[in-house]
């Protein structure tokens, strides 16, 4: 079976704050009748609790190209590393105030002084308090990845670039005849759209890169270019759309000149389509496809060139 996004980030759990796990803690740890057992009890369940946060994110090092690269442009790779590196120096931390604690009440009975289970409890709170802003960290990166599409690498894909406003989220619209999924990332004001629509039995899946491919290439910053390059590891065919209208509010010879730029970023065929025909005809170019996704002219025509395309590339994989 493929692994795809949802399968290996929609099981990661909500991430509790410091204070959350102490007030646990010591809920439960008030259970125990003696001091020893308040101190073991509340140690084992902040130490448990962190190693299982630990375990439950994925290896970053054993996940595809594609997917570790998504996830470092949303989340930061290295920045979930440090935190879960953190829980597990705190985990170990409390698992040797306990041991410390728990000795000095054994060796203390019969004796008149007792170690006060208040000064175990300060110190695993001061050690809580010091990876708050990791647990913060950590949950707002869950809930980013488990908001990522499901981008299935079985599936024959169509990638839709182009600069913003030439018609990239009306053509999936129109092709797929449902809202696509969207979510939301930081690096844009927009999202990564996702459709899919069928010819017979075979589903094909459609995805628009909105605001990567806003500028030109050598302009970009290093989260774009590190985003053009995590799309290169899909496998499919690339739909570029121009708009000669320019009403996108870009000059042709700029779209054509980035759609040159990507030709040389990602290795994938290309067909680059004319929108807006309703508008403004492209010209006598042969090679460049016209249609107009508003009202639906040469929309077909274009899909079957790409579903074409698809047909004579190798079998859609993510690296």
């Amino acid at each position: 079976m493929p692994i795809t996004f949802n399968a290996m980030f929609e099981q990661l759990p909500t991430v509790p704050t410091s204070k959350e796990l102490l007030d646990k803690s010591f809920r439960r740890a008030s259970r125990a009748t003696d001091n020893e057992s308040m101190v073991q009890n509340a140690g084992n369940i902040l130490s448990d609790n962190l190693s299982n946060l630990i375990r439950k994110f994925p290896s970053f090092e054993n996940l595809p190209p594609f997917y570790r690269e998504m996830a470092d442009i949303i989340a930061g790779v290295d920045r979930i590393r440090i935190s879960l590196s953190r829980l597990r120096w705190a985990s170990r931390q409390i698992r040797l105030i306990t041991k410390e604690f728990v000795g000095k009440i054994r060796r203390s009975h019969g004796l008149d002084t007792t170690p006060d289970r208040k000064s175990a409890f300060g110190r695993f709170s001061s050690v809580m308090r010091s990876i708050e802003k990791d647990l913060l960290f950590l949950n707002e990166a869950r809930n980013l990845l488990r908001k990522m599409p499901t981008i299935d690498p079985a599936v024959p894909t169509i990638l839709i670039a182009g600069y913003p406003n030439v018609g990239k989220s009306s053509f999936i619209v129109r092709i797929t005849g449902a809202k696509p999924e969207i979510a939301s990332y930081p690096f844009t004001t927009r999202g990564i759209f996702v459709g899919h629509f069928y010819r017979g039995e075979q589903k094909y899946q459609v995805v628009d890169t909105p605001g990567l491919l806003d500028r030109p290439m050598e302009e970009r910053n290093e989260i774009e270019r590190q985003t053009v390059a995590a799309l290169s590891h899909l496998q499919g065919v690339i739909l570029y759309i121009l708009d000669p209208s320019e009403h996108c509010g870009y000059p042709i010879d700029s779209q054509l000149s980035l759609a040159e730029d990507l030709k040389n970023w990602i290795k994938l065929p290309v067909l680059v389509v004319a929108n807006k025909a309703d508008i403004l005809r492209f010209g006598d170019d042969k090679n460049v496809p016209e249609m107009s996704t508003e009202t639906g002219q040469g929309v077909n025509d274009v899909l079957e060139k790409l579903v074409g395309m698809l047909e004579s590339s190798p079998p859609s994989i993510i690296d």
